[in-house]
């Protein structure tokens, strides 16, 4: 029987953001609860409510939630995939939770398939950055919140690192050694995500001002930027093997379809020993934006 094939976003979701290392998977589900708890403790969810998680992807916000709405409350996942949305549906069957959850398919641009004022929270976890339209998202979140409503965001802010680790090379890592072959790497990647990609086109002033102009009467937002080495040793396998993201390959396919066999030679006997040496530099930004919607609508 052939295996079934899952969209992009399943697929990178659930095999290729780890690349089928169970220990990275892991260590990003270690990082990732933190922040899951600071979006919900930010969108100050209680009993009872409503919450609308955007983006839901296999619901390690949606069942958060589950906990904070409690027995009487009700949480809507949302995602334009329709296999994360299948997934998340059996596993809340799973957990005898499916009473308390609804599933729709939907974009963050365009959630008519809800009511206004139909939902006390909207949450979004690193959903904007896939989202060309983001001030239309922004203004579908404020139409559907109740009034007095919150929305809760966190997103990455790439374009912090993005040029500069480019130009520093392979998580900077000075690849001037090899330059005529890290290139030809670099140009695939730029290719595919310009800096007008909607990852890149935006940073946390902009969502400030997002939130603003879409009508949310309180707004607030936190912004960490770090530039440290690594938290663990990196190894090159895992590291060539996972990708950023659902729209672009990993460094191990990118190496494929760029580079000569002699050239991937020489761009990994540089680069590997440096990664995997302590060399590496890590940089990174995100924000969490939280707002309220005025009580009067």
């Amino acid at each position: 029987m052939t295996a079934r094939v899952l969209d992009e976003w399943a697929e990178w979701l659930l095999h290729r953001r780890h690349g089928g290392d169970p220990q990275l998977l892991r260590r990003q589900l270690d990082f990732l609860g933190p922040v899951r708890d600071q979006v919900l403790d930010n969108a100050a969810i209680a009993p009872g409510e409503t919450l609308l998680d955007v983006g839901a992807g296999d619901g390690l916000i949606a069942f958060g939630a589950l906990e904070r709405v409690g027995p009487t409350g009700r949480v809507i996942f949302d995602d334009i995939s329709q296999d994360l949305l299948d997934r998340a549906r059996s596993l809340a069957a799973t957990a005898g939770v499916l009473d308390r959850c609804e599933f729709i398919r939907a974009s963050a641009d365009d959630l008519s398939a809800l009511e206004d004022t139909s939902v006390d929270a909207v949450t979004t976890r690193s959903v904007l950055i896939y989202v060309g339209p983001k001030a239309k998202a922004i203004a579908e979140f404020h139409r559907v919140l109740k009034p007095g409503g919150r929305l809760s965001v966190y997103e990455p802010i790439n374009r912090f690192a993005h040029r500069r680790t480019w130009q520093q090379g392979f998580f900077g890592i000075d690849v001037r050694p090899v330059a005529d072959v890290w290139a030809k790497v670099r140009a695939l990647y730029d290719r595919l995500q310009p800096e007008s990609d909607p990852m890149l086109d935006f940073d946390e002033r902009d969502l400030f001002e997002l939130a603003e102009a879409a009508g949310f009467a309180e707004v607030r937002l936190r912004y960490e930027a770090a530039v440290t080495p690594p938290p663990e040793k990196l190894v090159w396998e895992r590291v060539i093997r996972s990708a950023g993201n659902p729209k672009i390959p990993t460094l191990e396919e990118a190496m494929a379809q760029t580079l000569t066999a002699e050239e991937r030679e020489r761009l990994v006997a540089h680069v590997r020993p440096l990664l995997e040496s302590g060399a590496a530099v890590s940089r990174s930004a995100v924000a969490y934006l939280w707002a309220r919607k005025a009580r009067g609508g």
